[in-house]
């Protein structure tokens, strides 16, 4: 049987502001590790730049990698115009104070970031490889169009400066998850999260009875206005933000917060662990050394 994935509100906010190793049945990020010697071994090889080959031998299987590591399904990006909202909810104390925000326009990646497209990068020796193993996409086969998961704040980064891009400020993710600065609790509207809308914790178990993540966009009713697909759900997304416990001093301009203290990173979205952190408002905080089988990212600039 599957070890138990159900995440509990306490001890999820609990090992995301401490940084905790609970095991990931505990907590509902993934593997729930964080930097330990196997880590800081490969984090002090990052800054090396092995040949591809010697990056994509190990761990990624057969029939996901694209022909000369180019995607068939390239990142696709969505305008998301500019505008004031109110951000944060006064459901969750690390969400206060509501404030208002004025986003300028800027893209956003329709999807989160695919395990082909993320092999691009791999490929081409500018990132590092993703975990593999267990709920981790990488190595499994028939997973090419699912979201990459299983990387850290920094290999994402490393991603998003491969295709000129960055990550999404926390701001700029709230805003696009409420199909532009909408006063709704999801990308959707006001009506409760469930599997037809979202790959969740829900009809079936895990993953709405995947037991894992789906293809990306596989539940298009839960499609921003604009047309993000999985704004809630199927994995947590990393942002730019430095993780503070509530929004006093937060940029009131859409760029991201750096300036906490600390180095817990901002996380977003709920997944396919999840059945009720989805709401657009929701966030938490991960140490950023953390590859996690439910943790993945999107682009924007």
């Amino acid at each position: 049987m599957k070890r138990n994935k159900v995440a509990m509100a306490g001890l999820l906010a609990l090992a995301a502001a401490v940084g905790s190793d609970l095991s990931w049945g505990e907590t509902g990020f993934g593997a729930g590790r964080s930097m330990d010697s196997r880590d800081a071994l490969i984090e002090a090889r990052e800054s090396e730049a092995p040949s591809a080959p010697e990056l994509v031998r190990a761990d990624y299987a057969a029939g996901n990698a694209p022909p000369a590591g180019e995607p068939k399904m390239p990142v696709e990006w969505v305008s998301i115009g500019g505008g004031k909202f109110m951000m944060g909810t006064d459901d969750d104390d690390d969400a206060k104070p509501i404030h208002e925000v004025d986003i300028p326009t800027f893209e956003m990646s329709k999807t989160a970031v695919t395990v082909e497209q993320y092999s691009e990068c791999v490929t081409k020796g500018q990132c590092t490889q993703p975990d593999a193993g267990d709920d981790c996409n990488w190595g499994n086969t028939g997973r090419r169009r699912h979201p990459v998961n299983c990387v850290n704040w920094k290999q994402a980064n490393q991603y998003a400066q491969f295709k000129g891009a960055r990550l999404p400020s926390e701001s700029e993710w709230e805003y696009a998850a409420t199909s532009g600065g909408k006063s709704w609790k999801y990308p959707w509207g006001n009506e409760d999260a469930t599997c037809e809308r979202a790959v969740m914790f829900g009809t079936g178990g895990y993953g709405c009875g995947s037991e894992g993540t789906m293809p990306v966009c596989s539940k298009p009713a839960g499609n921003t206005t604009q047309g993000l697909c999985d704004m809630a759900g199927n994995v947590w997304q990393w942002v730019q933000d430095k993780y503070q416990s509530s929004y006093a001093g937060a940029p009131a301009d859409g760029g991201a917060f750096t300036e906490a203290s600390g180095s817990l990173r901002v996380i977003r979205g709920g997944s396919w662990c999840s059945a009720g952190y989805l709401r657009s408002a929701r966030r938490y905080s991960v140490d950023p050394g953390v590859r996690g089988y439910s943790v993945g990212f999107r682009l924007a600039r």
